[in-house]
Protein backbone atom coordinates (compact mmCIF):
# COMPACT_ATOMS: atom_id res chain seq x y z
CA UNK A 1 0.00 0.00 0.00
CA UNK A 2 2.60 2.52 0.76
CA UNK A 3 4.15 1.67 -2.49
CA UNK A 4 1.24 2.67 -4.26
CA UNK A 5 0.93 5.66 -2.56
CA UNK A 6 4.61 6.68 -3.03
CA UNK A 7 4.39 5.64 -7.16
CA UNK A 8 0.84 8.15 -6.94
CA UNK A 9 2.50 11.27 -5.28
CA UNK A 10 5.67 10.66 -7.76
CA UNK A 11 3.51 10.39 -10.64
CA UNK A 12 1.73 13.15 -9.73
CA UNK A 13 5.10 15.57 -9.05
CA UNK A 14 6.81 14.41 -12.13
CA UNK A 15 3.57 15.54 -13.86
CA UNK A 16 3.23 18.83 -12.16
CA UNK A 17 6.76 19.55 -13.28
CA UNK A 18 5.95 18.67 -17.02
CA UNK A 19 2.87 21.43 -16.87
CA UNK A 20 5.16 23.72 -15.64
CA UNK A 21 8.21 23.22 -18.31
CA UNK A 22 5.54 22.97 -20.78
CA UNK A 23 3.55 26.29 -20.08
CA UNK A 24 6.49 28.41 -18.07
CA UNK A 25 3.68 29.21 -15.87
CA UNK A 26 4.59 32.92 -14.54
CA UNK A 27 4.16 32.37 -10.85
CA UNK A 28 5.54 35.66 -9.78
CA UNK A 29 3.31 38.77 -9.74
CA UNK A 30 6.04 41.15 -11.12
CA UNK A 31 7.04 39.06 -14.31
CA UNK A 32 6.47 41.28 -17.16
CA UNK A 33 5.54 39.41 -20.85
CA UNK A 34 7.65 42.19 -23.14
CA UNK A 35 6.75 42.30 -27.18
CA UNK A 36 9.51 44.54 -28.81
CA UNK A 37 7.92 46.83 -32.01
CA UNK A 38 9.18 48.42 -34.49
CA UNK A 39 7.91 51.65 -36.81
CA UNK A 40 7.33 51.42 -40.99
CA UNK A 41 8.34 54.30 -42.03
CA UNK A 42 6.44 54.02 -44.87
CA UNK A 43 2.97 53.77 -43.52
CA UNK A 44 3.57 54.80 -39.88
CA UNK A 45 2.77 52.08 -38.87
CA UNK A 46 3.79 49.75 -35.82
CA UNK A 47 4.81 45.81 -36.13
CA UNK A 48 6.48 43.14 -33.97
CA UNK A 49 7.93 40.09 -34.60
CA UNK A 50 5.98 37.23 -32.70
CA UNK A 51 7.68 33.67 -31.96
CA UNK A 52 5.70 30.97 -33.11
CA UNK A 53 5.39 27.77 -34.54
CA UNK A 54 8.08 24.38 -34.32
CA UNK A 55 10.84 24.61 -34.62
CA UNK A 56 10.70 28.61 -33.16
CA UNK A 57 10.25 31.43 -36.08
CA UNK A 58 9.96 35.26 -36.25
CA UNK A 59 6.54 36.29 -37.64
CA UNK A 60 6.60 39.77 -38.41
CA UNK A 61 2.50 41.31 -37.86
CA UNK A 62 0.56 44.69 -38.01
CA UNK A 63 -0.03 45.71 -34.09
CA UNK A 64 -3.78 46.15 -34.02
CA UNK A 65 -4.45 47.58 -30.86
CA UNK A 66 -8.77 46.98 -31.76
CA UNK A 67 -8.18 43.35 -33.68
CA UNK A 68 -9.48 40.59 -32.16
CA UNK A 69 -7.26 37.83 -32.41
CA UNK A 70 -4.42 37.56 -34.22
CA UNK A 71 -4.63 36.62 -37.83
CA UNK A 72 -1.76 35.30 -40.27
CA UNK A 73 -1.56 33.85 -43.61
CA UNK A 74 -1.06 30.30 -43.58
CA UNK A 75 -1.14 30.12 -47.49
CA UNK A 76 2.34 30.12 -48.45
CA UNK A 77 5.22 28.93 -46.32
CA UNK A 78 3.95 27.73 -43.08
CA UNK A 79 5.44 24.93 -41.62
CA UNK A 80 5.19 23.68 -37.97
CA UNK A 81 5.58 20.60 -36.77
CA UNK A 82 2.96 21.55 -33.52
CA UNK A 83 0.00 23.15 -35.66
CA UNK A 84 -3.38 21.96 -35.03
CA UNK A 85 -7.25 22.92 -36.51
CA UNK A 86 -9.68 22.28 -33.44
CA UNK A 87 -12.76 19.95 -35.06
CA UNK A 88 -15.89 22.34 -35.37
CA UNK A 89 -18.20 22.66 -31.76
CA UNK A 90 -14.65 22.04 -30.28
CA UNK A 91 -13.99 23.86 -26.53
CA UNK A 92 -11.72 26.15 -28.54
CA UNK A 93 -13.82 26.73 -30.85
CA UNK A 94 -16.38 28.16 -28.46
CA UNK A 95 -13.67 29.78 -26.66
CA UNK A 96 -13.23 31.99 -29.92
CA UNK A 97 -16.99 32.25 -29.91
CA UNK A 98 -17.36 30.76 -33.31
CA UNK A 99 -19.65 28.02 -34.22
CA UNK A 100 -19.35 28.48 -38.09
CA UNK A 101 -18.35 24.80 -39.66
CA UNK A 102 -15.70 25.00 -42.16
CA UNK A 103 -14.25 22.69 -44.82
CA UNK A 104 -11.57 22.72 -46.67
CA UNK A 105 -11.88 20.93 -50.04
CA UNK A 106 -8.05 20.79 -50.93
CA UNK A 107 -5.17 18.73 -49.61
CA UNK A 108 -4.48 19.18 -45.79
CA UNK A 109 -2.34 21.96 -45.03
CA UNK A 110 -2.04 24.58 -42.21
CA UNK A 111 -5.29 26.79 -42.77
CA UNK A 112 -7.03 24.02 -44.78
CA UNK A 113 -8.44 21.35 -43.14
CA UNK A 114 -12.10 19.29 -42.89
CA UNK A 115 -14.95 20.27 -40.09
CA UNK A 116 -12.91 23.27 -38.55
CA UNK A 117 -14.32 26.38 -37.15
CA UNK A 118 -14.47 29.32 -39.26
CA UNK A 119 -13.51 32.79 -37.66
CA UNK A 120 -13.63 36.34 -39.41
CA UNK A 121 -10.48 38.22 -40.04
CA UNK A 122 -9.84 42.11 -41.04
CA UNK A 123 -7.21 44.05 -42.32
CA UNK A 124 -7.53 47.31 -39.89
CA UNK A 125 -6.58 49.86 -42.70
CA UNK A 126 -8.53 48.98 -45.21
CA UNK A 127 -11.59 47.11 -43.21
CA UNK A 128 -11.62 43.82 -45.45
CA UNK A 129 -13.09 41.09 -43.91
CA UNK A 130 -12.24 37.23 -45.05
CA UNK A 131 -13.52 34.47 -43.64
CA UNK A 132 -10.25 31.67 -42.02
CA UNK A 133 -9.70 28.42 -40.16
CA UNK A 134 -9.01 28.98 -36.09
CA UNK A 135 -6.33 27.17 -35.43
CA UNK A 136 -3.62 26.34 -32.88
CA UNK A 137 0.21 26.43 -32.56
CA UNK A 138 2.77 27.58 -30.15
CA UNK A 139 3.63 31.11 -29.25
CA UNK A 140 6.77 32.11 -27.34
CA UNK A 141 6.81 35.40 -25.42
CA UNK A 142 10.20 37.08 -23.49
CA UNK A 143 9.43 37.67 -19.39
CA UNK A 144 10.97 40.34 -18.01
CA UNK A 145 11.52 41.15 -14.29
CA UNK A 146 12.46 45.17 -14.77
CA UNK A 147 14.60 46.52 -17.30
CA UNK A 148 16.34 43.09 -18.55
CA UNK A 149 14.45 40.79 -20.98
CA UNK A 150 14.80 37.23 -19.53
CA UNK A 151 13.93 33.42 -21.43
CA UNK A 152 11.10 32.63 -23.54
CA UNK A 153 8.00 31.87 -22.10
CA UNK A 154 5.58 29.40 -24.32
CA UNK A 155 1.75 28.78 -24.96
CA UNK A 156 2.06 25.02 -26.68
CA UNK A 157 -1.52 26.13 -27.74
CA UNK A 158 -2.00 29.45 -28.85
CA UNK A 159 -5.52 30.28 -31.18
CA UNK A 160 -5.23 32.34 -33.82
CA UNK A 161 -6.82 32.99 -37.45
CA UNK A 162 -5.34 31.36 -40.06
CA UNK A 163 -6.61 33.94 -42.71
CA UNK A 164 -6.72 34.16 -46.70
CA UNK A 165 -3.43 35.92 -48.40
CA UNK A 166 -5.39 38.62 -49.94
CA UNK A 167 -5.74 40.40 -46.97
CA UNK A 168 -2.34 41.28 -46.84
CA UNK A 169 -2.45 43.04 -50.34
CA UNK A 170 -3.35 46.42 -49.30
CA UNK A 171 -2.64 49.32 -46.78
CA UNK A 172 0.05 47.00 -44.47
CA UNK A 173 3.28 46.88 -44.37
CA UNK A 174 5.07 45.36 -46.76
CA UNK A 175 6.63 42.79 -44.66
CA UNK A 176 3.97 41.88 -42.40
CA UNK A 177 2.32 37.90 -42.90
CA UNK A 178 -0.59 39.16 -40.28
CA UNK A 179 -2.28 41.03 -37.53
CA UNK A 180 -1.93 40.86 -34.09
CA UNK A 181 -5.24 42.08 -32.31
CA UNK A 182 -5.16 43.50 -28.83
CA UNK A 183 -8.73 44.29 -28.84
CA UNK A 184 -10.78 43.17 -26.37
CA UNK A 185 -11.90 39.80 -28.09
CA UNK A 186 -12.00 36.32 -26.09
CA UNK A 187 -8.57 35.26 -27.80
CA UNK A 188 -7.28 38.40 -28.67
CA UNK A 189 -3.33 38.54 -27.76
CA UNK A 190 -3.86 40.38 -24.10
CA UNK A 191 -6.70 38.00 -23.14
CA UNK A 192 -5.17 34.62 -24.06
CA UNK A 193 -1.87 35.77 -21.93
CA UNK A 194 -3.01 37.16 -19.45
CA UNK A 195 -5.65 34.01 -19.15
CA UNK A 196 -2.98 31.49 -19.54
CA UNK A 197 -0.12 33.07 -17.30
CA UNK A 198 -2.57 34.25 -14.77
CA UNK A 199 -1.68 37.55 -15.22
CA UNK A 200 -3.36 41.07 -14.57
CA UNK A 201 -5.28 41.83 -17.64
CA UNK A 202 -3.36 44.69 -18.33
CA UNK A 203 -0.97 46.05 -20.92
CA UNK A 204 1.51 48.66 -22.03
CA UNK A 205 2.00 50.61 -25.00
CA UNK A 206 5.05 52.47 -25.46
CA UNK A 207 5.89 52.71 -29.24
CA UNK A 208 8.48 54.14 -30.61
CA UNK A 209 8.62 57.50 -33.48
CA UNK A 210 11.66 56.50 -34.86
CA UNK A 211 13.40 54.18 -37.49
CA UNK A 212 12.77 50.72 -37.31
CA UNK A 213 16.44 49.88 -35.62
CA UNK A 214 14.29 52.03 -32.60
CA UNK A 215 12.30 49.36 -30.82
CA UNK A 216 9.32 49.52 -28.57
CA UNK A 217 7.12 47.62 -26.86
CA UNK A 218 4.18 45.78 -25.68
CA UNK A 219 4.46 45.07 -22.08
CA UNK A 220 1.75 43.27 -20.57
CA UNK A 221 1.13 42.64 -16.92
CA UNK A 222 0.67 44.83 -13.78
CA UNK A 223 3.92 47.54 -15.60
CA UNK A 224 2.88 50.83 -13.36
CA UNK A 225 3.22 47.97 -9.85
CA UNK A 226 6.43 46.53 -10.96
CA UNK A 227 8.02 48.59 -13.42
CA UNK A 228 9.60 50.64 -10.97
CA UNK A 229 12.70 53.21 -12.57
CA UNK A 230 13.89 53.65 -15.58
CA UNK A 231 17.71 55.20 -14.78
CA UNK A 232 16.78 56.71 -11.73
CA UNK A 233 13.27 58.03 -13.07
CA UNK A 234 9.95 56.82 -11.98
CA UNK A 235 8.51 56.79 -15.09
CA UNK A 236 4.74 55.46 -14.14
CA UNK A 237 4.66 57.71 -11.31
CA UNK A 238 2.32 60.37 -13.01
CA UNK A 239 -0.13 58.14 -14.58
CA UNK A 240 -3.49 60.07 -15.11
CA UNK A 241 -6.77 57.58 -15.58
CA UNK A 242 -9.82 58.05 -17.53
CA UNK A 243 -12.50 55.48 -18.26
CA UNK A 244 -12.34 52.71 -20.55
CA UNK A 245 -15.41 51.97 -22.90
CA UNK A 246 -15.27 48.76 -24.70
CA UNK A 247 -17.76 49.00 -28.20
CA UNK A 248 -19.57 46.01 -29.33
CA UNK A 249 -17.08 45.56 -32.16
CA UNK A 250 -14.44 45.24 -29.26
CA UNK A 251 -12.82 48.41 -29.95
CA UNK A 252 -11.49 50.60 -27.17
CA UNK A 253 -13.14 54.02 -26.63
CA UNK A 254 -12.64 56.81 -24.17
CA UNK A 255 -14.28 60.31 -23.84
CA UNK A 256 -13.07 63.67 -24.67
CA UNK A 257 -14.84 65.90 -23.12
CA UNK A 258 -13.15 69.33 -25.00
CA UNK A 259 -9.84 69.84 -27.14
CA UNK A 260 -7.71 73.01 -26.52
CA UNK A 261 -5.10 74.83 -28.36
CA UNK A 262 -2.81 76.71 -26.49
CA UNK A 263 -5.34 76.76 -23.66
CA UNK A 264 -8.06 78.27 -26.55
CA UNK A 265 -10.81 75.61 -26.68
CA UNK A 266 -11.14 74.64 -30.33
CA UNK A 267 -14.85 73.61 -29.78
CA UNK A 268 -17.83 73.97 -27.41
CA UNK A 269 -18.07 71.01 -24.90
CA UNK A 270 -21.56 69.45 -26.11
CA UNK A 271 -20.53 69.29 -30.03
CA UNK A 272 -18.04 66.12 -28.87
CA UNK A 273 -20.42 63.32 -28.73
CA UNK A 274 -20.43 61.30 -25.49
CA UNK A 275 -19.29 57.74 -25.84
CA UNK A 276 -22.56 55.41 -26.53
CA UNK A 277 -22.18 51.94 -26.91
CA UNK A 278 -23.83 50.55 -29.87
CA UNK A 279 -23.70 54.17 -31.47
CA UNK A 280 -20.94 56.57 -33.60
CA UNK A 281 -19.21 59.42 -31.39
CA UNK A 282 -16.70 59.25 -28.69
CA UNK A 283 -13.23 58.73 -29.45
CA UNK A 284 -11.22 55.94 -30.51
CA UNK A 285 -7.82 54.96 -29.67
CA UNK A 286 -6.05 53.12 -32.66
CA UNK A 287 -2.67 51.87 -33.71
CA UNK A 288 -4.17 51.02 -37.31
CA UNK A 289 -4.25 54.63 -38.59
CA UNK A 290 -1.10 56.73 -38.44
CA UNK A 291 -2.25 60.06 -37.92
CA UNK A 292 -5.47 61.36 -35.80
CA UNK A 293 -8.87 61.41 -37.41
CA UNK A 294 -11.45 64.19 -36.79
CA UNK A 295 -15.35 63.81 -37.91
CA UNK A 296 -15.56 66.86 -40.46
CA UNK A 297 -16.73 69.76 -39.07
CA UNK A 298 -14.72 69.36 -35.47
CA UNK A 299 -11.63 68.92 -38.06
CA UNK A 300 -12.33 72.68 -39.78
CA UNK A 301 -12.31 74.18 -36.40
CA UNK A 302 -9.47 72.18 -35.24
CA UNK A 303 -7.99 73.38 -38.53
CA UNK A 304 -8.83 76.66 -38.07
CA UNK A 305 -7.54 76.86 -34.16
CA UNK A 306 -4.21 75.56 -35.17
CA UNK A 307 -3.68 78.11 -37.96
CA UNK A 308 -4.36 80.81 -35.88
CA UNK A 309 -1.97 80.18 -33.12
CA UNK A 310 1.21 79.98 -36.46
CA UNK A 311 2.53 82.98 -38.48
CA UNK A 312 0.77 83.47 -41.43
CA UNK A 313 3.62 83.87 -43.94
CA UNK A 314 4.91 80.66 -42.35
CA UNK A 315 2.27 78.72 -44.38
CA UNK A 316 2.72 77.13 -47.60
CA UNK A 317 0.79 74.87 -49.99
CA UNK A 318 -0.93 72.01 -49.00
CA UNK A 319 0.45 68.56 -49.60
CA UNK A 320 -2.54 65.90 -49.48
CA UNK A 321 -3.74 64.34 -47.09
CA UNK A 322 -3.71 67.04 -44.68
CA UNK A 323 -4.63 70.47 -45.18
CA UNK A 324 -2.51 72.98 -43.36
CA UNK A 325 1.41 73.13 -43.87
CA UNK A 326 4.16 75.15 -43.18
CA UNK A 327 7.90 76.08 -43.81
CA UNK A 328 9.81 74.29 -40.40
CA UNK A 329 12.12 76.63 -40.19
CA UNK A 330 9.69 79.48 -39.69
CA UNK A 331 8.29 77.99 -37.07
CA UNK A 332 10.15 78.34 -33.56
CA UNK A 333 7.58 75.94 -31.42
CA UNK A 334 4.45 74.28 -32.45
CA UNK A 335 1.24 74.89 -30.12
CA UNK A 336 -0.03 71.94 -27.89
CA UNK A 337 -2.92 70.44 -27.59
CA UNK A 338 -4.93 69.10 -25.25
CA UNK A 339 -7.36 66.58 -24.34
CA UNK A 340 -9.60 67.35 -21.82
CA UNK A 341 -11.19 63.91 -20.70
CA UNK A 342 -14.18 62.74 -19.49
CA UNK A 343 -15.65 65.73 -18.10
CA UNK A 344 -14.97 69.35 -17.86
CA UNK A 345 -12.43 69.66 -15.18
CA UNK A 346 -11.15 65.54 -15.94
CA UNK A 347 -7.92 64.50 -16.37
CA UNK A 348 -5.77 66.24 -19.34
CA UNK A 349 -3.97 64.16 -21.98
CA UNK A 350 -1.48 66.63 -23.28
CA UNK A 351 -0.12 66.01 -27.39
CA UNK A 352 3.13 67.91 -28.16
CA UNK A 353 3.58 69.69 -31.32
CA UNK A 354 6.04 67.34 -32.61
CA UNK A 355 3.32 64.09 -32.19
CA UNK A 356 0.93 66.21 -34.59
CA UNK A 357 3.30 67.49 -37.30
CA UNK A 358 4.89 64.89 -40.24
CA UNK A 359 8.20 66.30 -42.50
CA UNK A 360 5.94 65.52 -45.84
CA UNK A 361 9.39 67.03 -47.67
CA UNK A 362 12.43 68.98 -46.90
CA UNK A 363 11.77 72.40 -45.04
CA UNK A 364 8.22 71.69 -44.90
CA UNK A 365 5.64 69.99 -42.17
CA UNK A 366 2.30 69.51 -42.27
CA UNK A 367 -0.36 69.28 -39.18
CA UNK A 368 -0.94 65.53 -39.21
CA UNK A 369 -4.52 65.03 -38.59
CA UNK A 370 -7.09 63.76 -40.84
CA UNK A 371 -10.37 65.09 -42.16
CA UNK A 372 -12.78 61.69 -41.35
CA UNK A 373 -16.31 62.73 -43.03
CA UNK A 374 -19.36 63.70 -41.75
CA UNK A 375 -20.20 59.83 -40.13
CA UNK A 376 -16.79 58.03 -39.49
CA UNK A 377 -16.57 55.29 -37.27
CA UNK A 378 -15.59 57.70 -34.60
CA UNK A 379 -15.73 61.38 -33.92
CA UNK A 380 -11.76 61.43 -32.96
CA UNK A 381 -9.61 58.54 -33.49
CA UNK A 382 -6.20 59.27 -31.49
CA UNK A 383 -3.36 57.75 -33.93
CA UNK A 384 -0.36 55.98 -33.50
CA UNK A 385 1.47 59.15 -33.91
CA UNK A 386 -0.32 60.36 -30.47
CA UNK A 387 0.61 57.11 -28.90
CA UNK A 388 4.71 57.41 -29.96
CA UNK A 389 7.17 58.24 -27.00
CA UNK A 390 4.29 57.86 -23.90
CA UNK A 391 2.98 55.85 -21.85
CA UNK A 392 -0.71 54.55 -22.76
CA UNK A 393 -1.57 51.75 -19.70
CA UNK A 394 -4.52 49.78 -21.18
CA UNK A 395 -6.40 48.72 -17.46
CA UNK A 396 -8.62 45.84 -18.57
CA UNK A 397 -9.77 45.04 -14.72
CA UNK A 398 -10.52 48.03 -13.65
CA UNK A 399 -12.03 49.72 -17.26
CA UNK A 400 -9.54 52.45 -17.45
CA UNK A 401 -6.99 53.88 -19.61
CA UNK A 402 -3.90 55.66 -17.61
CA UNK A 403 -1.46 58.26 -19.63
CA UNK A 404 1.50 59.67 -18.75
CA UNK A 405 1.20 63.72 -17.72
CA UNK A 406 4.72 63.74 -18.31
CA UNK A 407 6.28 62.54 -21.70
CA UNK A 408 9.38 60.45 -21.04
CA UNK A 409 10.86 63.16 -23.36
CA UNK A 410 10.92 64.98 -20.04
CA UNK A 411 12.92 62.60 -18.35
CA UNK A 412 15.45 62.29 -21.16
CA UNK A 413 14.06 59.50 -22.05
CA UNK A 414 12.55 57.44 -24.96
CA UNK A 415 10.36 54.46 -25.54
CA UNK A 416 13.25 52.22 -26.96
CA UNK A 417 14.92 52.84 -23.36
CA UNK A 418 12.93 50.66 -21.84
CA UNK A 419 14.60 46.89 -22.75
CA UNK A 420 17.69 46.22 -23.97
CA UNK A 421 16.36 44.66 -27.33
CA UNK A 422 20.18 44.31 -28.84
CA UNK A 423 20.09 40.72 -29.00
CA UNK A 424 16.17 40.53 -30.13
Amino acid sequence: MASIRYFLVFSLSCSFLFLLSESNYVTNPAYLLVLPTQKDVSTGLHWTNLLKRTPLIQVPVLVDLNGNQLWLNCEQHYSSKTYEAPFCHSAQCFRANTHQCLSCPAAARPGCHKNTCGLMSTNPVTQQNALGELGEDVLAIYVSLGTQLGELFTVPHFLFSCAPSFLLQKGLPMNVEGVAGLGHGPISLPNQLASHFGLQRQFTTCLSRHSSSSKGAIIFGDAPNNFHELHGHAIFQDLAYTPLTITPQGEYNVRVNSIKINKHSVTPVNKISSTIVGHSGGTMISTSTPHMVLQQSLYESFIQGFAQQLPKEAQVKAVAPFQLCFHSKNISEYPGVELVMDKPNGPVWRISGEDLTVQTQPGVSCLAVVNGGMQPRAEITIGAGQLEENLVVFDLAKSRVGFSTSPLASHGLKCSDLFNFVNV
